[in-house]
C-alpha cells in the first residue's frame, strides 16, 4: 500500500472516531488499526499508536507516546504516557498503567496500579494491588515463559524483582529492593536485602 493510501486510510479512521465522540488532541499524530473498537468518553493525547485487535471501553484516557497492540481495556482506565501494551494484555476497570511501563500477556485487576518504569509479563494481578516503580517480573528462564500471580491488595515496593513462577498472596507486602523467589504468604512482609554497612571516617587509599 502506498504512503498516500495509508495517510488517506488514517484520515478516514480519525474522522470516524471524532464523529463518535472520541476526544483527540492533535489527531494527525494518532494512528489506528481498521479493527480498533472505542467506547464513549475516551481521550487520546498526541503521538499514540493503536495497533491490531485493540478494544477500548468507556471513560479511558491514553496519554502521549503510548503503543497498544492486541489489548483489551475496560472502563475508567488510565494509560501512559510512554506505555507499551503488548499482545494478550487485559486492563480491568479502574486500573492504571503509568509512564514507561510495559505489559505483555497479563491481566491487571480492578483498581490495581503499575505506575512507573516497570515490566509486567505473563502475570495476573488481582484487585487493588500496587506495583512500585522499577518492579519487573522475571518471566523467562532461557527456555520457558513462566507465570507470576499477584493477588488482591498486594503492595510491591520499588525496584523489586519477582522471579517466576511465584505467587504473592492477598494483602502481602514486598519490601523495596527485594528479589522474590518463593511464595509470599497472606498478610506477610517479604524482604531480601543485604545489611547496610557504614565505615565511619573513611579515607580512600592513596596509590
Amino acid at each position: 500500500m502506498k504512503l498516500y493510501d495509508l495517510n488517506k486510510k488514517q484520515e478516514t479512521l480519525r474522522k470516524k472516531f471524532l464523529k463518535r465522540g472520541v476526544k483527540m488532541i492533535a489527531p494527525e499524530t494518532i494512528f489506528f488499526s481498521k479493527d480498533t473498537i472505542i467506547g464513549k468518553n475516551v481521550t487520546i493525547d498526541p503521538y499514540v499508536v493503536i495497533g491490531e485487535k485493540v478494544k477500548i471501553k468507556n471513560n479511558v484516557k491514553i496519554f502521549s507516546f503510548s503503543h497498544l497492540v492486541n489489548t483489551s481495556i475496560d472502563s475508567n482506565v488510565s494509560i501512559g504516557p510512554y506505555a507499551r501494551l503488548r499482545p494478550g494484555t487485559k486492563l480491568l476497570s479502574g486500573s492504571k498503567i503509568g509512564n514507561f511501563v510495559e505489559v505483555k500477556k497479563s491481566v491487571v485487576g480492578k483498581n490495581s496500579k503499575v505506575n512507573h518504569l516497570s515490566y509486567i509479563g505473563d502475570t495476573k494481578i488481582g484487585l487493588n494491588s500496587n506495583i512500585g516503580a522499577g518492579t519487573i517480573t522475571c518471566n523467562y528462564d532461557g527456555k520457558r515463559k513462566l507465570k507470576t500471580k499477584i493477588k488482591n491488595n498486594v503492595f510491591v515496593g520499588s525496584n523489586s524483582s519477582l522471579i517466576a513462577p511465584v505467587t504473592l498472596e492477598d494483602k502481602s507486602i514486598v519490601g523495596a529492593g527485594s528479589v522474590i523467589t518463593k511464595k509470599v504468604n497472606k498478610k506477610s512482609l517479604a524482604l531480601t536485602r543485604a545489611n547496610q554497612i557504614e565505615i565511619k571516617n573513611y579515607k580512600k587509599i592513596k596509590k
